[in-house]
């Protein structure tokens, strides 16, 4: 099993930036791909980030790309998250994920089997 509990998340004024965290316990997840998700009200669960299990490729999704830094450091077991210029659309709960696997390009939440509990990240205009 693994736990995965986000930091970091708080209210935040168009144009400023946020560094997420995500500290994993339990089981390593150096072996895994990680992944970063956002959910803002009324609105289905969004792909955001991911990193390989190595670090070396990233993804993200069009709407932050430019803007969003998604880092790893396996020997602390945490996962980051740099916002910049960030904008009241990005208001949305924050989510962490393990992928199932340790390859790349895993954009569906059906890829993650495990989930923290979110992070509450609110840009004001």
């Amino acid at each position: 099993q693994v736990q995965l509990v986000e930091s970091g998340g708080g209210l935040v004024q168009a144009g400023g930036s946020l560094r997420l965290s995500c500290a994993a316990s339990g089981r390593t997840v150096g072996a895994y791909a990680m992944g970063w998700f956002r959910q803002a009200p009324g609105k289905e669960r969004e792909f955001v980030a991911q990193v390989t299990w190595s670090g070396a490729n990233t993804y993200y999704a069009d709407s932050v790309k430019g803007r969003f830094t998604i880092s790893r450091d396996n020997a602390k077991n945490t996962v980051n998250l740099q916002m910049n210029s960030l904008k009241p659309e990005d208001t949305a709960v924050y989510y962490c994920a393990a992928a199932k696997y340790s390859g790349d390009r895993y954009y569906i939440e059906d890829e993650y089997a495990y989930w923290g509990q979110g992070t509450q990240v609110t840009v004001s205009s």
